[in-house]
């Protein structure tokens, strides 16, 4: 890849940098789809001892990537997508990667294949771990970000993404142990 491609590549995702999410932070501002996917690859990489058969970097990878159409499209929560903004998005995906050389156009083109498809062990844990890294930024925000469809979405959501592994199916029962004694804690200071 030439430094000019490298450079022009960078520009066209550094809205992810500046698009924002549903979710907030625990100082009460909205976060970047950036720090999430940042976040997300983290959680793949601590991971890796959890899961010595995969490709951790290749995780890490999805986790890097899974988001770079909302550099054109904005985020739209999980629970408001439909259909049509999904193909919106897997346009978008086209688009930016139609940018690039064919070497990276190619392998990133069959890495989100593979993650769309949740056709490996790898795409199936990138998407548990993208699915809790949503649930606990919520249980880090204010409750007050919260809307009320959320005190049940956070107890439920990703939960059959998570049926991937054991690992996996114990840090959903945390996290929703998590969502319960914050929702218990805010009835009771409420």
């Amino acid at each position: 890849m030439t430094q000019r491609a490298f450079i022009e590549f960078l520009n066209k995702i550094e809205k992810l940098k500046c698009n924002t999410r549903h979710s907030w932070t625990s100082t009460g501002r909205q976060e970047s789809v950036a720090e999430h996917s940042w976040r997300l690859a983290v959680m793949a990489m601590l991971c890796e001892n959890e899961y010595p058969s995969l490709d951790i970097n290749k995780v890490i990878r999805m986790c890097l990537i899974h988001d770079i159409g909302e550099a054109i499209t904005g985020d739209i929560p999980a629970f408001l997508k439909t259909h049509g903004h999904e193909n919106d998005e897997k346009k978008a995906i086209n688009t930016l990667l139609s940018t690039l050389p064919q070497k990276e156009m190619t392998e990133l083109t069959a890495l989100f294949e593979e993650m769309n498809d949740l056709s490996s062990a790898e795409a199936k844990l990138y998407k548990a771990l993208d699915n809790m890294e949503a649930i606990i930024s919520h249980n880090e925000a204010p409750i007050s970000t919260w809307l009320p469809r959320e005190f049940h979405e956070n107890l439920t959501y990703g939960t059959e993404n998570c049926e991937f592994s054991e690992w996996t199916r114990i840090l959903r029962k945390e996290l929703k142990r998590d969502s319960i004694q914050k929702i218990e804690e805010e009835k009771y200071e409420g």
